[in-house]
């Protein structure tokens, strides 16, 4: 790199030497960039061999990466949203059904016919959208069973952002608390399912049951906010219109 010299007539002693100093300066700090400069081409040209073989390794990877979603986790994928239609089959007829509800349950959740069932697919998908998916039918099938230990053990691994199935099954697991006479985390998760996901439709329920438990557990301060919250922000929701007698309620238990 060649070295920075500027021509320039001072005027005067003191003005020629201002002059040769900052030259001087300007020098220094191109010489030093002359030598960081070749540093580094020596230290490439020593280490090219290794760099290279980074670079190599890295798109490696990045290939394996490509290939691994392609060639494996998409097919399994496919595969298990396809298994999922069969015990959702029974699932569904159960929500409609009068009677014999636990037998078509207890179908969706062992499968039938060599068919997997919820359990099934949640264990042997694990990672996929599918099974993760298993995982929140199995837990609503055992709450409705009234199997609550297993219901939150399932609802607990299951885990989404749509904007309905998470608060829901996070207000599952408070039910199941509840029903088990555990208010407290029935409490705690009826917040975590208010606070998961701002519609008009599961905030303010769980919001509700949320005071409601409140109540139940004396906690009047906290009950009063909680109902106030769907007051202040859901009063056209169905749990908003009559929302104000449970404030006042609050407000009174308090006193």
């Amino acid at each position: 790199m060649a070295t920075y010299k500027k021509k320039y007539k001072a005027e005067g002693k003191k003005q020629q030497q201002q002059v040769e100093e900052m030259e001087s300066t300007t020098a220094e700090v191109f010489n030093t960039l002359d030598e960081t400069a070749s540093k580094s081409e020596q230290w490439i040209e020593k280490n090219s061999k290794p760099l290279f073989y980074s670079l190599v390794a890295v798109v490696v990877l990045f290939l394996a990466y490509l290939g691994y979603n392609k060639y494996i986790v998409a097919p399994k994928e496919l595969e298990a949203s396809n298994e999922l239609a069969f015990p959702r089959k029974y699932f569904n007829e159960a929500s409609t059904a009068g009677s014999g509800i636990d037998s078509l349950l207890t179908l969706g959740l062992e499968g039938a016919d060599g068919k997997f069932g919820f359990l099934d697919i949640a264990d042997s998908y694990r990672g996929t959208d599918a099974g993760n998916l298993a995982n929140y039918y199995a837990g609503v099938s055992y709450l409705q069973m009234k199997n609550y230990e297993k219901a939150i053990s399932h609802l607990e691994k299951f885990d989404s952002d749509d904007a309905l199935l998470g608060p829901v099954a996070l207000g599952a697991i408070g039910d199941a608390f509840a029903d088990i006479d555990q208010p407290e985390q029935a409490l705690e998760y009826y917040e975590k399912a208010a606070n998961k996901k701002d519609n008009t439709f599961t905030a303010p329920l769980f919001l509700y049951k949320a005071g409601q438990t409140a109540m139940l557990l004396k906690e009047f301060g906290k009950a009063e906010n909680l109902f106030s919250q769907i007051k202040a922000n859901y009063p056209k929701s169905e749990q908003g219109i009559a929302i104000e007698k449970f404030i006042n309620a609050a407000k009174y238990a308090k006193q």
